[in-house]
Formats: structure tokens, C-alpha cells, sequence
């Protein structure tokens, strides 16, 4: 055992999911769709991977039945969901009709990925978001499902500058801050002045006083860790100056922005840019240093970790990769290195 690392006994077993919008086997001719598979064959394919523990995606209305079909045909739960929110638009009231159906499905973690922008045009205010998060979390607790805050573009938090002073703020009134960090946001953003323009945060990175790099010291993941936040980690490979994606179009008419890259090499014609393995090298720092830090720290209150390749023009939409080759190629990574840092900081309770 390594003699300056004090291993702590870690009950805690991290629960690894995929998310469901990547469960598509892509190939030249068979480009990702917003048409998804049924989701008894998303369910099956998860399954058959032999790497995920659970399922992670929202079951709308609509879907409800088909869920708790899956959950009960494969022995296999749907723990994770994900919504978009905007302030000023109802979000309580939108919440809580997710909420219901993520109860009926068994359901535990919702993150709620909530919009720059007020209903009313004005940038969200810290207080907005204390009071909204304050609000969802109560109202999870009466559902029995844990409310998270994700950092991401088109978010609030894409000037990832405000992450630590709201945690703090919602800290103050005694409630956890359930972070949900998907560093892929910033790592595109590595070597793109343009992309750091879009969250404002151009000149401190000039300057040093934003890092974004995970290799460099000060940088923002060991910041965000250091805060002991961390409830939930969605991996999505993404490299610096990400390459557009040029097989599909956002809602401004430009090409999607780049925030997904394969994790496995694409054979001839999946994939429109070079591929280059070692591009990928901060995506899996993240996981490293994730994973370290929750092995060497008893209080971690990480639970979940998620793979997360999705059908959305900013990420996959049109690729002809297989997504859902990369999101098991991802899984395995993760899995084999806990199993490394394990190893390397000895023998303690086993998860």
C-alpha cells in the first residue's frame, strides 16, 4: 500500500447508468435519429452490455407503462432522469408531473438542467435559482427523489463561474447541493475562444484565473471537488476545440456544437474529422481524478455516475458511429479504472 495515501473504509458503491437517448446502433446508412429505439429494446441492449446497473432516462407520460414493463421484464431499474426548466415558466408545476411519473417507475435522481434565461428575457439571478432549487428539493422529498443541479451549456451554469457561489448560498439554508457535473461542457471548450465568449469567461481564462484544462493545477474539476459536492458525474467524451458536428443543424441553423466525441475509432465513413485517441485524454483525467477523489474521501457524496452519448444536434444527432458501442467502451473504462485506483491505494471493505 501506497504509504502517503490514508484510504478511509468506502461503504458507499457508486451506481453506473447509461443514458437512454445513446442507445442506438449507428452505422453508415443508419445515422443517429431522434426516432428512438422501443424502449424494451433499449432496455435489452443496456442489459446485454453486462456494464451498466441501471437505466437513466425520464419516463414521460406517454412512456410510463413501458417503463415499468422493462423495469419488471429485465430486472433492471431506470434510477436517473433529466429535464430542462425554465424560471418563470411553471417549473414547479412541470416538475412535479415528472416527479410522478419518476415515482410510478422507480426513479430516484432527477437533475434539473435549469435555463439561462428567465420566461420574462433577463439572465437568471443567484437568488432565483436558491429559491428554485430550495423549492424542487422539498418537493423531491416528498416523492422520494433526490434533486440535482447540472452544469451545462444553454444553462445558467454555462458561465461556470456561478456554480460555487450558488452551492454556497444553498449550503447556507442547510440543504446539500446536489451537484451534477458533465465536464464535457468544458472540455470543448479547451483552445475555443469563441465557445468561452458564450459563457463570458474568455479573459479569465487568458489570465489564468479559470482553468479549465484538467491536467493544469487550479483547474475547475479539482475545484468542484474539493467542495465535496459531487452527486453525480455524467461522462461524455468530449475533446478541446471539439470539432463541430456538421451531420446536424441546432435551432439557429449552424452546425451542432461539438460537445460529443467517439470513443471508439470509427471505421471508414462513421465519422467526419480525424480521430485522434489521445484527444480523449482529458475526459478520462476527469474520470480519473473523480474516481480518486471518492475512494480517498469518506464524506464523498457521489452516488451515480452515468455514460452519456445522446441524439441531440450539439452531440450526435446524424453521426454514423455507433453511439452505443462508444457508451459501453466508456462503461468498461470506468469500470476498469476504479478497479485500478483500487488496486493502487490497497486492500479496504469491499463495495
Amino acid at each position: 500500500m501506497n504509504g502517503n495515501i490514508q484510504r478511509p473504509m468506502q461503504q458507499k458503491r457508486i451506481k453506473l447508468g447509461c443514458a437512454g437517448r445513446g442507445v442506438q446502433n449507428s452505422a453508415p446508412g443508419n445515422p443517429v435519429s431522434l426516432q428512438e429505439l422501443p424502449v424494451d429494446t433499449q432496455f435489452r441492449m443496456v442489459v446485454e452490455s453486462g456494464v451498466f446497473d441501471f437505466f437513466d432516462r425520464l419516463p414521460l407520460a406517454d412512456k410510463v407503462d413501458d417503463y415499468i414493463k422493462a423495469v419488471e421484464k429485465y430486472d433492471f431499474p431506470v434510477w436517473g432522469s433529466a429535464w430542462t426548466y425554465r424560471i418563470g415558466d411553471e417549473p414547479l408545476k412541470v416538475l412535479e408531473g415528472h416527479l410522478a411519473n419518476c415515482a410510478a417507475t422507480g426513479v430516484r435522481y432527477h437533475n434539473m438542467m435549469v435555463l439561462t434565461h428567465h420566461a420574462r428575457g433577463h439572465v437568471v439571478t443567484d437568488e432565483e435559482l436558491v429559491d428554485l432549487y430550495l423549492r424542487s428539493y422539498e418537493l423531491g422529498q416528498k416523492y422520494g427523489i433526490q434533486i440535482g443541479f447540472e452544469a451545462h451549456i444553454l444553462m445558467w451554469s454555462e458561465d461556470f463561474r456561478r456554480v460555487a457561489p450558488v452551492a454556497e448560498k444553498i449550503r447556507k439554508r442547510g440543504v446539500p447541493f446536489n451537484f451534477v457535473m458533465d465536464y464535457s461542457h468544458c472540455i470543448f471548450k479547451i483552445g475555443n475562444p469563441a465557445e468561452q465568449d458564450i459563457s463570458g469567461i474568455r479573459e479569465d481564462v487568458a489570465a489564468g484565473r479559470l482553468v479549465l484544462d484538467p491536467f493544469e493545477d487550479g483547474n475547475l474539476v479539482d475545484e468542484w471537488l474539493s467542495m465535496n459536492m459531487l452527486w453525480w458525474q455524467q461522462n461524455r467524451p468530449a475533446v478541446p476545440n471539439g470539432p463541430v458536428n456538421i451531420w446536424a443543424k441546432g435551432d439557429d441553423g449552424k452546425p451542432g456544437r461539438g460537445v460529443q466525441y467517439p470513443f471508439v475509432r470509427p471505421r471508414p465513413g462513421e465519422w467526419y474529422d480525424e480521430w485522434h485517441a489521445y484527444l480523449l485524454e482529458p475526459t478520462k483525467e476527469v474520470v480519473r481524478k473523480t474516481l480518486r477523489y471518492h475512494l480517498t474521501h469518506e464524506d464523498s457524496p457521489l452516488e451515480l455516475m452515468t455514460v452519456d452519448y445522446i441524439n441531440l444536434p450539439d452531440y450526435g444527432l446524424g453521426v454514423q458511429y455507433n453511439t452505443f458501442e462508444s457508451s459501453v467502451a466508456v462503461g468498461r473504462f470506468i469500470r476498469e479504472t476504479y478497479s485500478q485506483i483500487e488496486k493502487e491505494l490497497g486492500p479496504v471493505n469491499p463495495y
